[in-house]
């Protein structure tokens, strides 16, 4: 088995420990050459030793995980957040399209966060962008969201998607300039994070940016008519939620 060297980084003495014990026990292949529990002692170890995997808390006492990255703008090791149940915490990585590993995580989470990490799976600068924004601006709308297509990902404003329609289990994305992309997550996955967000789910198919919305009309069963002409079917149980929610404009 392929060996790999590892630095850990967790402001918590005792989650730094347990995640030490968890690699130790369960993934001798991972050597821990180093830990820190700062920004300053995590950038001391890494200009002696650059790991092939950093374990790297968000928020730590001294400053955050991005404030390492910032230091080392051309570090080479794969990196594997770690975070805390913080709700903000989590609206982030999701915005960002980034995976994490969610203390307490359980041993399939954390060997399928060190699987990823060994297939040089790394998240692109955009999306650590996005996921740095959306953390230090925990109380404000997400200005971008990452989307993953079946070949690449591409961060996008969030007020530029006029609408999503569901595709089985993927989803497409319509945009203020006429160009559509398909992304491979299901439309309710993007329903329950964009839902407090002007994102209306008017129909099991649809869910719509509510700033592009021109009118309702209720014959023909209710649609929606959108400013770029378009259409949109309203579902008969959405019809008192599309109303209160247009009042509200």
């Amino acid at each position: 088995m392929t060996k790999h060297t590892a630095i850990l980084v967790d402001d918590i003495p005792a989650a730094l420990k347990l995640l030490e014990n968890d690699i130790q026990q369960k993934h001798p292949s991972i050597s821990i050459i180093g830990k820190a529990e700062s920004v300053v002692e995590a950038a001391k170890l890494l200009r002696k030793n650059e790991p092939d995997i950093l374990f790297l808390d968000i928020m730590l006492g001294d400053g955050t995980g991005f404030d390492i990255l910032e230091i080392f703008p051309s570090l080479r090791s794969k990196i594997i957040f770690v975070t805390a149940s913080d709700e903000f915490a989590i609206r982030a990585f999701k915005f960002a399209a980034i995976d994490y590993v969610l203390k307490p995580y359980s041993d399939e989470e954390l060997n399928a966060a060190i699987t990823k990490a060994r297939q040089q799976i790394q998240p692109a600068k955009e999306q650590l962008s996005v996921l740095k924004e959306s953390i230090a601006t925990p109380n404000q709308r997400p200005k971008k969201i990452s989307l993953h297509t079946l070949d690449k990902i591409i961060v996008v404003d969030l007020d530029d998607i006029v609408r999503c329609q569901s595709d089985n289990n993927y989803t497409e994305f319509f945009f203020q300039d006429g160009s559509k992309i398909l992304v491979t997550k299901t439309l309710k996955f993007f329903s329950d994070m964009l839902k407090d967000y002007q994102f209306l789910r008017v129909h099991q198919s649809h869910l719509v940016n509510v700033k592009y919305i021109k009118a309702f009309i209720k014959s023909d069963g209710g649609y929606l008519v959108l400013k770029d002409k378009n259409t949109v079917p309203v579902s008969v149980r959405k019809r008192a939620e599309v109303i209160e929610a247009l009042n509200t404009i």
